[in-house]
């Protein structure tokens, strides 16, 4: 082998300055995208929020399974699953996300057995969503009153609000 050129060994290393420029730069970009991975990663676990996406199953109106991770939707009061109300608001729900993506951002609480966040469907926040239809009303105890603006007059007549939440 001719010492002024580059070339690979058997395992694949570049011998003295042997690596190419493209073979450099493939390598210093698989670098950069593992540290940004790793500072993501390390900030999310500081912070003590997780994000979610994945495929969805819908347990009722606040509270989605998403890639098998169940989740309260944060500041969203519905009727109970035993209640017309609470049937409809599911059904609601499955309708509502169906063929959408889905994203939660979580704020590292839980409550039973269920993670507490924000979820989003192709960006809207499903939560906003649930109350503004009429299926669910604001829990301002946990939401501090972020989706009051958005219960209906008939949300409000026909649906009881949990005693937490007042």
């Amino acid at each position: 082998m001719d010492q002024g050129h580059s070339s690979r060994n058997q395992r694949g290393y570049c011998h003295r300055t042997g690596c190419n420029v493209n073979q450099k730069t493939a390598a210093e970009g698989e670098l950069k995208h593992l540290w940004i991975f790793s500072l993501f990663l390390a900030l999310t676990l500081i912070s003590g929020h997780q994000v979610l996406a994945g495929s969805i199953y819908v347990r009722d109106a606040d509270t989605i399974v998403v890639d098998g991770t169940p989740v309260r939707l944060n500041g969203v009061d519905d009727p109970e699953l035993g209640s017309r109300s609470g049937q409809d608001a599911k059904r609601w729900m499955v309708n509502f996300l169906r063929g959408k993506s889905v994203r939660c951002d979580l704020n590292g609480e839980r409550t039973y057995d269920r993670w507490v966040g924000v979820c989003f469907a192709n960006g809207q926040d499903i939560g906003a969503a649930v109350i503004a239809a009429g299926h669910a009303l604001d829990c301002a105890r946990y939401s501090g009153g972020r989706y009051g603006h958005l219960e209906t007059p008939a949300a409000k007549s026909r649906l009881i609000r949990a005693g937490y939440c007042r």
